[in-house]
């Protein structure tokens, strides 16, 4: 997703310089939250893991990865354990687990704007339409395309294979220029 962003901003570069210097695409405590997650996924079933090991093997601050990995059990994505045989697992299958909802929960919206966001949207001050502002629609759909991607990722798949999707390039072709 983060390319594929990325990839999307490019293309509005020209025109739109200002505003992707303002956004972020994932940020810390996204990027740590997805890289804590796969080293769980790759737990044998049953088994956990403590905060400070996971910390060690991704090279994660331990104050930062305590307050991700408490968000993230407090959504259901986690369980913890305290005591002997205690630590963090996922609270369900890899295969339940989508991307989309893991990136919502660490980082907000994927909407690259506010303006076309779905569940923050804030109308933005210089726009005298936001039904025909053109910057709008077009990062409508670039939102949409981040969600359809995302939301349809699983940690399993983003374990297995690099988070690449089946499709997606096809779906959403991005020209070499880019």
């Amino acid at each position: 997703m983060f390319t594929l962003l990325t990839l999307f901003a490019c293309y509005w570069q020209d025109k739109y310089c200002d505003f992707y210097k303002a956004t972020t695409m994932l940020t810390k405590k996204g990027k740590y939250g997805l890289k804590a997650l796969v080293d769980l996924a790759r737990l044998a079933p049953g088994e956990t893991a403590f905060i400070n090991d996971i910390a060690a093997r991704n090279n994660i601050p331990k104050k930062f990865l305590d307050t991700i990995l408490l968000e993230l059990r407090n959504v259901g994505i986690l369980r913890s354990k305290k005591g002997p045989g205690g630590g963090y697992s996922l609270s369900r299958p890899a295969t339940e687990i989508r991307i989309g909802h893991v990136i919502r929960t660490l980082d907000g919206p994927l909407a690259p704007i506010r303006c076309a966001s779905r569940t923050a949207y804030e109308a933005c001050d210089d726009c005298a339409d936001p039904e025909t502002c053109q910057v709008r629609r077009s990062m409508t759909d670039v939102r949409d395309a981040i969600a359809a991607i995302l939301d349809n990722m699983t940690l399993e798949q983003f374990v297995a294979d690099g988070g690449r999707i089946d499709g997606a390039k096809e779906q959403f072709p991005i020209s070499a220029a880019s």
